[in-house]
């Protein structure tokens, strides 16, 4: 490469790289550093050394909290990335299949607040349009506190992430199966196989890469999964919906322990990239496995 090419390259990556090294990477070591520490936010810091994760391996609301954002994890790729596969096929099957993508899409353009506070009417167990509803067609016996429940509380929760980001997997799979070509299609429809067929046997193994996207999206969107909890439940009731972004915020914002509420962060962040790096492998080995 030239050197004026080099120095039009570095130009052009200099900005981009100093915006991700001051919002990110600062912080990211920042927080490493602070891991080490005791901190209330006031007085001077002192050293703990790997107290601070002792203390996090050691704490069962914490490990628990992996126990639920699992569960969640586990919901969310059924109820939005399964359902979202689902209905691309269907509205791609659909005359006016545009005015349904965008319909669908649109619970993904309002705010997660928005959304929470509107979940909480309907599941409001006094007013809420849910109960009233189960009520109505005789199912009493079905209503509940459904956010104020320790068995209904985390799956209100799914059903809400569903509801949302469903329409955002619907729309990635509707441009994957759009762009696949005509004539393989048609190949298999003059070879005799139906609609079902179709799409399960040609279209969903032709856009595999796109699955595996989709499902690492998820995976780590779940990871990252805040407002939802924090607006809905708090981490209530009894924290079985806590997950370890609402125990730090809790642990940093109002318990004042920083070093604990890092080392908790450091601890997540090591979780996520490890599961990104195993989905990733495998990804690549079942590839392989395809090929030959």
């Amino acid at each position: 490469m030239k050197p004026t090419s080099r120095l039009g390259v570095f130009i052009l990556v200099a900005p981009a790289a100093l915006i991700y090294g001051f919002a990110v990477l600062l912080p990211f070591f920042g927080t490493i550093g602070l891991s080490f520490l005791r901190w209330d936010g006031y007085a001077s810091p002192t050293w703990a050394g790997f107290g601070n994760y002792t203390r996090a391996l050691s704490d069962v609301i914490f490990r628990s909290t992996f126990a639920h954002v699992g569960i969640y994890i586990v919901a969310t790729l059924i109820v939005e990335v399964l359902l979202g596969l689902l209905l691309a096929g269907f509205v791609s099957s659909l005359r006016r299949s545009a005015f349904y993508r965008v319909a669908l899409f649109i619970p993904v353009m309002l705010p997660m607040v928005v959304i929470a506070v509107l979940w909480q009417a309907i599941y409001n167990s006094d007013y809420g349009i849910l109960n009233a509803i189960l009520g109505s067609i005789g199912l009493g016996s079905w209503q509940h506190i459904w956010l104020g429940e320790t068995r209904t509380a985390l799956l209100s929760i799914c059903l809400v992430s569903g509801w949302v980001f469903s329409g955002f997997y619907m729309a990635i799979f509707s441009a994957a199966l759009n762009r696949l070509p005509n004539d393989v299609i048609e190949s298999a429809r003059l070879d005799g196989s139906g609609e079902l067929k179709l799409f399960t046997k040609i279209k969903v193994p032709m856009i595999r890469q796109v699955t595996s996207i989709a499902i690492l999206i998820c995976i780590t969107g779940g990871l990252q999964g805040f407002d939802l909890f924090y607006v809905l439940t708090n981490g209530g009731p009894y924290h079985t919906t806590e997950v370890p972004t609402t125990f730090m915020v809790k642990t940093v914002f109002r318990d004042g322990e920083f070093g604990y509420g890092s080392a908790l962060a450091v601890i997540v962040s090591i979780v996520g990239l490890l599961t990104a790096y195993l989905f990733n492998t495998w990804q690549k080995r079942t590839r392989i496995e395809v090929e030959y």
